[in-house]
């Protein structure tokens, strides 16, 4: 049952290479790379999913870089040897920007990442200057200063942390209505700083904010466009994993770290992406 909370037990692999059981990991401090998983399954349909939440650590943005390293690289370390994924997939830009070198270092199983989408973006803008939204965390990373002066170098990027957006987010998921004054306060931020009332495209720069695309997308007006990096992380997925093969022997599922209770309120939602049942980790 989609609300069920189990324990969360061990995918063995087959002897004499991989087996075709083990799954893709994809890991995020909540449910926003859910907008990471929906890409996947478009490429990937066969491929067997486990979606891990760290819900016992959300918020991400507010915690300190050396926080946020740590318990990323214990939580997967834990989970690569526990459920041995072919793949893991860190679908949480904030986590990506600070950990995805320590966990590349420390584990063997290949890992995809994810980056703010600051080049497609700077492709897309007309008007040349382009808003972000982010977590706190994220917006404040050196790797996003690298992407600004390789790929936005000539344009003028305007970022905002916006957490309020996290927990809307996740709110939405659980099938709570979303706080239009915390859509407002982003929107408005970002159109206030010098320039912002040009800004005609949005880097999404944290997996949970496309769920709020259709809020976002209101308050900003039509001549404003969004751009956020699922699909570009998707087609690595499928690239990184070309030639595999795939056996679904067990429903797709979900790991949460948090309160085993309070994850049910998301089980309607995710059983619309297909994980059939809730695991606590």
């Amino acid at each position: 049952m989609a609300g069920e909370i189990l324990e969360a037990d061990t995918v063995k692999a087959d002897i004499g290479g991989l087996d075709a059981a083990a799954p893709v990991l994809l890991f995020d401090s909540g449910v926003g790379g859910l907008t990471v998983l929906d890409e996947v399954r478009h490429l990937l349909p066969e491929a067997p999913i486990l979606y891990a939440a760290d819900t016992a650590g959300l918020p991400y943005g507010t915690k300190t870089e050396a926080q946020i390293a740590a318990r990323v690289a214990g939580l997967l370390g834990r989970m690569a040897e526990r459920f041995r994924p072919r793949l893991i997939c860190i679908a949480c830009n904030t986590a990506s920007t600070i950990a995805l070198g320590m966990v590349r270092e420390v584990l063997e199983t290949p890992i995809v990442g994810t980056v703010p989408a600051i080049k497609p973006a700077a492709a897309m803008t007309q008007s040349g200057v382009i808003g972000l939204l982010g977590t706190q965390a994220t917006i404040r990373q050196g790797y996003v200063d690298r992407l600004e002066r390789e790929f936005a170098a000539d344009q003028q990027l305007l970022r905002h942390g916006a957490p309020e957006l996290v927990d809307a987010a996740e709110a939405k998921l659980r099938g709570e209505s979303v706080d239009p004054a915390a859509i407002s306060r982003a929107v408005e931020a970002l159109r206030a700083m010098p320039g912002g009332e040009r800004i005609d495209t949005v880097v999404l720069a944290c997996t949970h904010f496309p769920l709020l695309e259709p809020e976002l997308s209101a308050a900003f007006g039509p001549d404003v466009r969004f751009v956020h990096g699922a699909q570009g992380i998707a087609r690595q997925v499928a690239r990184l994993t070309h030639g595999q093969a795939f056996a679904r022997r067990t429903p797709d599922r979900a790991l949460f770290t948090g309160d085993p209770v309070a994850a049910r309120a998301y089980s309607t939602a995710l059983a619309r992406f297909g994980l059939a049942s809730i695991e606590h980790f």
